[in-house]
């Protein structure tokens, strides 16, 4: 029996990079997965690798800034599972822009994506996941949800979805839902493949080297599992202690 044996969960950006670790894992455990993202050839041969190997996966496209998007998606998620227990908000994009560069569509895409999106999400998942008996929520900030970056559009998405995670806390512990934040340091995916600075920050992390998906995957399992029963409204970075600072 996995420690989410029952258990239905939505992870969106769930097709590449840190979501399909997550989707994997989560699977594995016993969940059945609800692969959400837009690269839709992407996440349906995730799904059907994942459904090989004995667990439960299927792929749906979807839009997370888009309210009736969301609201289509859970209805779908009831109508064909009875249930949903878990909601991991995954899906995230970034300009590397400063405040004296960035365009407004720039920012304003990114926090369509990376805070309007976890918000519906969240808005939209809660009733289900309380008519489930309780569950949790999962959001994806990143450790520049704690310190300052000069990607001014990306930080200021994380911060305020670190402090939206901490209202819906709030709101939804009377329906038993935990929400959490997970904050990874720099995660090698397609997107920055052979950047130069995965290795620089590897250069000043304390533990010598940066996260790994599955690293960001075994802390949302913590958190969405029942070793994470008592535990609601924290932020925990996942970054080799990168936000501590180099030292020796």
């Amino acid at each position: 029996m996995g420690r989410l044996e029952g258990k239905v969960a939505l992870i969106t950006g769930g097709a590449g990079g840190m979501g399909s670790a997550q989707a994997r894992l989560l699977a594995q455990e016993g969940a059945a997965v609800v692969i959400a993202d837009l690269r839709d050839e992407l996440g349906e041969r995730l799904a059907a690798g994942i459904t090989a190997m004995g667990s439960a996966a299927e792929y749906r496209n979807l839009d997370v800034t888009s309210e009736l998007a969301w609201q289509d998606a859970i209805r779908d998620v009831e109508g064909r599972h009875a249930r949903l227990d878990i909601l991991v908000n995954n899906a995230g994009i970034n300009v590397r822009k400063p405040i004296a560069t960035v365009e407004f569509d720039e920012w304003s895409r990114v926090l369509a994506v990376n805070l309007s999106g976890p918000l519906l999400g969240m808005k939209h998942a809660a009733p289900a996941i309380a008519r489930a008996g309780g569950g949790a929520i999962v959001n994806i900030t990143s450790n520049v949800s704690l310190i300052p970056s000069r990607a001014a559009a990306y930080t200021a998405s994380k911060w305020g979805l670190r402090g939206l995670s901490k209202t819906a806390a709030l709101e939804f512990a009377a329906q038993h839902i935990r929400v959490n934040t997970v904050c990874p340091g720099v995660v090698p995916t397609d997107i920055n493949a052979g950047q130069p600075y995965l290795q620089t920050t590897a250069a000043v992390t304390p533990l010598g080297r940066i996260a790994t998906a599955v690293d960001i995957a075994n802390a949302v399992l913590f958190l969405v599992a029942d070793t994470g029963a008592f535990i609601t409204g924290i932020d925990l970075p996942v970054d080799g202690g990168f936000i501590l600072g180099k030292t020796g």
